[in-house]
């Protein structure tokens, strides 16, 4: 009996090692929990260093470079029209088609322009016989002219003689001697009389003759201007003629093709476009924006069809006024409600021939791009010129 409580001590005691080990869990515990820690101190550190570098090339950007995604490719579209009305009997042009310059693009009807001109052939022939038989007959009043001069030196001829014979008569006839009678003085003298009568009459009709030349002459140069007047019409129906056959004006390609066989078309109206392969940029960048651009700055163009496709181009030159001003309705600014808005400023942005060529077409006026320049690259030779020409006239000052 004696030795069962101390067996029941050493069990009891026996039983209080094993629990002994259960002591230093807590210090496990915590040390299993100590690498979550450092993960999210990790992960807060990579943050922060990422919204720095975030930060960090922001303030870059906005310190040397300038961006603006208001560009659009603009180019050259050459609006192509029938210059007179008829109907279409050919089209020789398709969709997207590469044309030359001189091609024909579409043929009206001829019949029209034919049949005008032929008469105003006609007519010209007409007035130029009209000419021939102004000439014939200034001839002819010209002869008449002619013998009514000579008639008229005869009735001068007959006025002499008429009258020495009067006075020879009023000599042998007078108070003292009677050598001829009275009736022969009298048949002198009106014979002289006569023949005063018959030279006024005969000069008359040599004037009337020599008004007829110059109506006849009138009358054939009247002739001759409408015969003038016939040839230039007759160049214009020719001409017209011609316009039956509409001609590309440019190279390039046929885009908005509006035309087909049979349309009658008028005079203006838009048959097709053709759209030149120069294209260029125009990026409306902010007023703001301006101080730091130059011509000359190399620009990365980022095209929005085409993703990964970069291109360097050049500023060429900036719009003589902001685009507001070229709107239709500008805007009045003087009002009471006035609110300042930043304006933006077109600059044209081109390309190098060959990069142009290597997008094979692709690069169409109207696609959006996105245009940015760094603004501390340094300036082209082109800039430095132009910017040294105002610094000459300082220069001299100082020299002097």
């Amino acid at each position: 009996m004696s030795n069962q409580p101390g067996q029941a001590e050493h069990k009891v005691l026996s039983a209080v090692p094993p629990a002994a080990p259960a002591a230093p869990s807590t210090p496990a515990a915590s040390a299993s929990s100590a690498p979550p820690n450092n993960r999210v101190k990790i992960i807060a550190g990579l943050i922060v260093l990422v919204a720095l570098g975030a930060g960090a090339r922001m303030w870059y950007r906005s310190h040397y470079f300038v961006e603006t995604e208001n560009a659009y490719v603009s180019g050259h579209v050459h609006p192509v029209s029938a210059r007179i009305s008829g109907v279409v009997t050919k089209v020789f042009i398709d969709d997207n088609q590469m044309v030359k310059e001189g091609d024909v693009i579409a043929e009206l009807d001829p019949f029209d322009q034919r049949v005008k001109t032929e008469q105003i052939a006609a007519q010209i022939a007409s007035a130029e016989q009209q000419v021939l038989q102004a000439d014939a007959q200034i001839a002819q009043v010209q002869a008449q002219a002619s013998a009514a001069q000579a008639q008229v030196a005869q009735a001068d001829a007959q006025l002499l003689r008429a009258k020495q014979d009067a006075e020879r008569y009023g000599q042998l006839y007078t108070s003292q001697m009677k050598a001829v009678s009275k009736a022969e003085v009298d048949a002198a003298n009106a014979a002289r009389s006569s023949a005063v009568a018959d030279l006024a009459a005969r000069r008359d009709s040599a004037s009337a003759a020599k008004a007829q030349i110059g109506a006849a002459q009138a009358a054939r140069d009247v002739a001759r201007a409408q015969v003038a007047v016939l040839r230039v019409q007759l160049k214009d129906a020719e001409q017209q003629l011609q316009y039956n056959r509409i001609l590309a004006p440019v190279a390039g390609r046929i885009g908005k093709r509006n035309v087909e066989t049979g349309m009658r078309v008028q005079p203006g109206q838009q048959l097709t476009a053709i759209v030149q392969d120069n294209v260029w940029v125009t990026a409306n960048f902010k007023e703001t924006q301006l101080a730091d651009l130059h011509r000359g700055q190399n620009v990365h163009v980022t095209i929005d069809a085409m993703p990964g496709k970069k291109l360097v181009g050049t500023v060429d030159s900036f719009a003589p006024a902001s685009g507001a001003q070229f709107a239709l309705l500008p805007a009045d600014n003087a009002t009471g409600n006035f609110t300042k808005i930043v304006q933006r400023v077109p600059v044209k942005i081109v390309f190098q021939p060959a990069d142009i060529k290597a997008m094979n077409g692709r690069l169409v006026p109207g696609m959006s791009v996105i245009a940015e320049v760094e603004v501390n690259q340094p300036a082209s030779e082109n800039t430095q010129r132009h910017a040294a020409a105002p610094a000459a006239p300082a220069v001299q000052t100082a020299a002097r």
